[in-house]
């Protein structure tokens, strides 16, 4: 491991802040609450005793009244396995499908309770991101519409009927224009009711908008191939990769599946082949690809375009017109050694951009061509579905409603009241419409001006079926019947089309005619198995070279015009970016608790967005972080509170939408600032990016961050080397060779003779994008705390994703030797060095150890070990004392401070018995004044012992996964059984690269961890 550098987990921990010390000083970070738990304030009124068991049986009787409809039953056929009825105490798994990925639904008694990836799923290999695994908790969201509405009433679906087919017939025959406006469309038989529709009234047409437009690199494909497409990229066939301002890891296009493939050239099997992708990442806000780089050189906005247009001359050998030189000297280095990079690596190499610019799209295209991209790690021929959305055609579409041409407009998935970035321009032309619309399933801002709402069901209500990239057909059904009044909007166009036929149907013959047989399946029999296997794979077409047919140079001279508009000029002038979060996303997903308590993978803010500034410029501002600031572009101001990012581009801020909603929900509503405004459409896009004012405002608000809840005083607990050091020594960076003292006087040995649970983590695959998280959430009942007791460091997550900055110490900071604490000049003097650090994520829970601190330190045994080697709570005898928090070394265990399930302060979560069904009966839910933590998914390993034991035979190994095992894309996580040799876990954790944290405090720790490997060229860019 590298011995010159220096970890830390945030800035306040860096520079020793008062706050900080004085929050770590003390036996426990925060005071028992005594007058407030005695006295009952703000506690709910209702008994919590027997709360579980009372909503079950309460919820599983109101949800079969409520889905009690006549109409025919079609019964969804289980994953694998066919029960004749539901079997009490026994999960049921149904397959399904959630944005193209191939998933499976469990259910208990009825109901969803956990959303998981299909094994077999060709997107992301049986893993999810966090946005998949919250989804489950939509389905009871109490904030749905129960019935439709006409005129904000509720109305009967009859009268909704007749009424549209009323004004539908209408519109045609009056020559106004119908429209029907769409978040992008991948469901083949949902394409197939738009297009029945459009026959039955010719007036109509369909527009693809999405809230975060691709349209930049299908409109680039279309100048330089003549195929308006969205490529669909192969990171797992690239050996060098240089992303742009492309978060490929996060939120850009497919971020699972791009995951995947990334980590098959990174983790341990390829390190294994002393082989590793190169990963270089230009950007200008820190994003989590660029956080999992090999080099990361952070650059302005306006230099995006200027770095595309330098890397094409450095691979080129040629000058476009129009080129500028990057202000950045680092950056101009590291274009020069990409470009040595990629023509090294030629046919193996990959340059992906994140602009929404035509213009930067189109010299990457060309970059690529150059390369021989093209029928390697870039596929034309079998193209991603996942985003056509087409600016122009939406940006037309509000003109001609304007000009009073449209009679009406049908909105599904799509909310441009809140996301366009001209949300007037939107009221305006709604006011010229005379039928709008809604198949929202709430009252969403577009539908708060429609005058009809009929509301969809939840994809878990639902049939349907996904092609999100070519040649991978995925097929949904329903997993519950519908909760409320709710209906299918295909059904509704259906109708509205005076289609008789009902969705089930209608799906399942578009199946039968044209689907089945492309995966060698063929009628009822085939449409059974469908139903099982969740998907048919067709042979995909060749993938061939392509050649550019696009003007370069063109597009390099409107490149060096639009940094020119861009360059931020005065000291309140600040480049802002616009990004899209993995959690939030859009802001489809505001009104999500799960998702909004969880951390954000470089910040861990939660339940907020904010303006990120890099420590030097905010330091030039004379701003600190939690102060507000002003920023004002394009007529619209916002106010948002400061993060300071370490590696944010110098001279510019960067801000996520999805926040801001105002008809969201509880939960949703008035959290953090709506960005979407400060876009705006040009040479045919809406971009994410311009010059904005920054103003203090005086004011101050505290973000709700998880990072620094925890200090682990400085010791060694994260481990990184270099390639070069990895293939000279596989053991590097590890403790291998080193003896630590041990002492055995306070524990005895355990035996486990039968199993011996552990897990590996590897850290190159860990990406940090807290999926696993969420999923833990779902699976073991873990309460949402708010914002609010977020920042009083009391969030409950059993698993964290701690993040660590580092950076080469030269001439280090000294803290004063009696504050302990750095001071402000010399805080100044290295802020330099915080605008190239790197960054390691690693996963933290309970480590399980064999010599468990907590465990002789618990005056009622509440903490205890098992005899197969874990560290297991007995909840009813824990009194609270919080002395197994005090003596754990890496603070992985949480303490109930009040009801969560119950507490009036809580309502944004489990305030109701709708709500409460998502619960896992399995896991009981905890009370105020105990500890809980990481049960290494007892219930599952209980679960897969009893299965084999029914069967009669030994469990297989990798049969239990954890539920972070489980949803994990990267398979940054192994469990299994540390007795058997042969075992995935035992492997790996004999591993050359597997270390201990704090292994020299001998708590011999379950967990192994591999070190983090970089195949850097820091050294040459230095």
């Amino acid at each position: 491991m590298d011995s010159n550098k220096k970890y830390w987990k945030g800035l306040e921990e860096l520079n020793r802040t008062p706050e900080f010390v004085e929050k770590n000083k003390h036996e426990f970070a925060e005071p028992l609450p005594i007058e407030e738990v005695l006295s009952g304030a703000g506690l709910a009124s209702r008994t919590p005793r027997r709360d579980f068991l009372k909503a079950l049986g309460f919820g599983v009787g109101a949800v079969t009244l409520a889905a009690c409809q006549k109409v025919p039953v079609h019964k969804s056929i289980p994953y694998l396995i066919k029960p004749e009825e539901v079997t009490p105490g026994v999960a049921n798994y149904y397959t399904s499908t959630y944005n193209g990925h191939a998933i499976l639904v469990k259910t208990r008694e009825g109901r969803p309770i956990k959303v998981e990836g299909n094994p077999n799923d060709l997107l992301a290999g049986g893993g999810l991101g966090s946005q998949a695994q919250a989804s489950v908790l939509d389905l009871y969201d109490t904030n749905r519409l129960k019935d439709p509405q006409m005129d904000g009433n509720d109305a009967g679906w009859d009268a909704v009927d007749a009424f549209v087919i009323k004004q539908l017939a209408a519109a045609q025959a009056g020559g106004k224009k119908i429209r029907i406006i769409s978040s992008t469309v991948h469901s083949p038989s949902t394409q197939a009711v738009i297009n029945d529709f459009i026959a039955k009234y010719p007036a109509a047409a369909h527009i693809n908008y999405d809230a975060f437009s691709y349209t930049g690199i299908i409109q680039a494909n279309q100048q330089s191939f003549g195929k308006a497409v969205l490529p669909h990229y192969n990171f797992d066939k690239a050996d060098v990769i240089v992303s742009v301002g492309a978060d490929f890891l996060g939120a850009w296009i497919s971020g699972e599946e791009f995951t995947k493939q990334y980590v098959s050239n990174r983790g341990s099997k390829a390190l294994e082949s002393k082989k590793m992708s190169r990963h270089i990442q230009f950007e200008s806000g820190m994003s989590i690809t660029g956080t999992n780089a090999d080099a990361r050189i952070p650059v302005k906005v306006s230099e995006e375009g200027l770095v595309l247009v330098a890397l094409y001359n450095a691979i080129s050998g040629t000058t476009l017109p129009g080129t500028k030189k990057l202000e950045s000297a680092k950056a101009a280095t590291a274009v020069t050694l990409a470009a040595k990079e990629l023509l090294a690596a030629k046919g193996k190499a990959l340059v992906v951009a994140g602009s929404n610019e035509v213009a930067n799209q189109v010299v990457a295209n060309a970059i690529n061509v150059l390369l021989g991209s093209y029928g390697t790690t870039i596929d034309l021929d079998n193209p991603s579905n996942q985003y056509k959305g087409n600016d122009a055609q939406f940006v037309a579409f509000i003109n001609e409603a304007k000009r009073g041409e449209v009679g009406a407009a049908i909105f599904l998935n799509a909310n441009p009241a809140y996301d366009y970035f001209n949300a007037k321009d939107v009221k305006d032309a709604l006011g010229k419409i005379k039928l709008k619309v809604s198949f929202a399933g709430q009252k969403d801002e577009t539908a708060d001006l429609a005058n009809v709402i009929a509301p969809n069901h939840h994809y878990l209500e639902s049939w349907g079926d996904d092609n999100a990239i070519s040649g991978y057909y995925t097929v949904m059904q329903p997993t519950i019947n519908p909760v409320y009044n709710t209906r299918q909007a295909e059904q509704s166009l259906l109708i509205w089309s005076e289609n008789t036929t009902d969705y089930y149907t209608y799906v399942r013959n578009n199946w039968v005619n044209n689907l089945l047989t492309l995966g060698g399946l063929s009628g009822q029999s085939g449409w059974e198995t469908l139903l099982q296997t969740g998907f048919v794979k067709v042979a995909s077409k060749a993938a061939t070279p392509a050649t550019n047919a696009a003007n370069v140079g063109a597009a390099a001279q409107l490149i060096a015009a639009n940094s020119t508009k861009l360059v931020a000029g005065g000291d309140d002038k600040v480049e802002l970016q616009l990004y899209i979060n993995t959690a939030i996303g859009d802001g489809s997903y505001a009104n999500n608790p799960w998702l909004q308590e969880l951390p954000d993978p470089v910040s861990k803010v939660t339940w907020d967005n904010y303006a990120a500034l890099a420590p030097k410029y905010a330091e030039h501002l004379g701003v600190e972080e939690g102060d507000v600031v002003k920023l004002e572009a394009n007529g619209y101001s916002i106010e948002v509170p400061v993060l300071l990012q370490p590696g944010q581009a110098q001279g510019t801020v960067s801000v996520a939408v999805g926040y801001g909603r105002t008809h969201s929900g509880l939960v949703g509503n008035s959290v953090g600032k709506n960005a979407y405004p400060f876009a705006s459409f040009s040479n045919g896009t809406i971009g994410k990016t311009l010059v904005a004012t920054i103003s203090k405002t005086g004011e101050v608000s505290p973000l709700a961050q998880t990072q620094t809840h925890h200090s682990y005083e400085g010791r060694d607990v994260v481990r990184e080397v270099s390639l070069k050091e990895y293939l000279k020594d596989p053991a590097a960076g590890t403790d291998h060779g080193k003896e630590h003292k041990t002492y055995d006087l306070f524990w005895q040995k355990h035996e486990n003779p039968t199993y011996d649970w552990k897990m590996a983590i590897d850290l190159n695959a860990c990406t940090g994008c807290g999926a696993c998280i969420v999923a833990c959430s779902a699976e073991n009942n873990i309460p949402v705390v708010g914002k609010d007791e977020v920042r009083r460091r009391r969030e409950m997550h059993w698993i964290r994703i701690d993040r660590y900055y580092s950076y080469e110490q030269n001439g280090e900071a000294e803290p004063d030797e009696e504050t302990g604490m750095v001071t402000k000049e010399k805080q100044i003097a290295k802020l330099d060095d915080l605008d190239h650090v790197t960054v390691v994520h690693q996963p933290m829970m309970c480590q399980h150890c064999d010599h468990a601190p907590c465990e002789t330190v618990c005056p009622v045994l509440a903490t205890v070990h098992s005899s197969e080697g874990l560290n297991q709570m007995a909840y009813n005898r824990c009194v609270g004392t919080r002395y197994c928090a005090n003596n754990c070394p890496y603070k992985v265990r949480r303490f109930n401070w009040f009801n969560y399930w119950n507490d009036s302060r809580f309502d944004n979560y489990l305030q109701n018995e709708h709500t409460q069904l998502v619960l896992n009966p399995d896991v009981t839910t905890r009370f105020r004044g105990v500890m809980e933590k990481c049960s290494m998914c007892v219930q599952r390993i209980q679960a897969g012992k009893l299965k084999a034991k029914i069967e009669k035979r030994p469990l297989t190994d990798g049969e239990i996964k954890m539920a972070c095992q489980q949803t994990c894309t990267a398979n940054a996580i192994i469990f299994g059984n540390a007795n058997d040799p042969d075992s995935e876990l035992s492997k790996a954790l004999k591993s050359e690269r597997t270390y201990y944290v704090l292994q020299e405090l001998n708590v011999q720790p379950g967990i192994g961890y591999q070190v983090k490997v970089r195949n850097t060229i820091e050294n040459e860019l230095a």
